[in-house]
């Protein structure tokens, strides 16, 4: 599926959820091609390199449980702040709209994942993930989410490969 099929699907809701910031919804988009997305956003990742996919709340949970699915592999949620009982650990972050934690159980196995989100944007809560992956065991094989905010975010510039449906430049 080409970006502007996708495109057509997602609606823009302005304002929201504080005034300046342009929600992308795409709940229209899910409804009507979660398969074609999923495939999408696992297409360039190497498989055989993964053990586990890790879903950032919470539309990460969405995509990234519907690709490990698909895939034939294991899903963890990395949840916000108190929605995991112990043992976990966390990592804080900037958002362009406030602060967060993320925290994920606390794992002893040496892992390859995949990390999932929904909009890179900033890349505050997608740096906030690899670190805690990185404290916790996991070796970020591959990074895959929806939408790219190309012209919002930092990571374009640094090591990491984002796989990505749609960008916005």
């Amino acid at each position: 599926m080409n970006q502007s099929e996708y495109e057509e699907l997602i609606h823009n809701v302005a304002d929201f959820p504080k005034p300046g910031v342009v929600f992308k919804d795409m709940s229209p988009l899910l409804s009507e091609k979660l398969s074609e997305v999923v495939s999408d956003m696992g297409r360039e990742i190497n498989w055989n390199e993964i053990d586990l996919i890790v879903g950032i709340e919470s539309r990460g949970f969405i995509l990234g449980s519907a690709m490990a699915i698909k895939y034939g592999k294991g899903f963890l949620p990395m949840r916000k702040k108190g929605k995991l009982p112990p043992p976990v650990i966390g990592e804080e972050y900037e958002l362009e709209y406030g602060t967060d934690k993320l925290e994920m159980r606390v794992n002893d196995k040496i892992k390859r994942v995949c990390l999932v989100d929904d909009v890179l944007a900033t890349g505050g809560t997608l740096k906030a993930g690899l670190s805690l992956c990185e404290k916790n065991k996991f070796e970020v094989k591959a990074i895959s989410v929806l939408i790219d905010l190309q012209f919002l975010n930092e990571l374009a510039a640094s090591d990491q490969r984002i796989h990505s449906v749609l960008q916005y430049k």
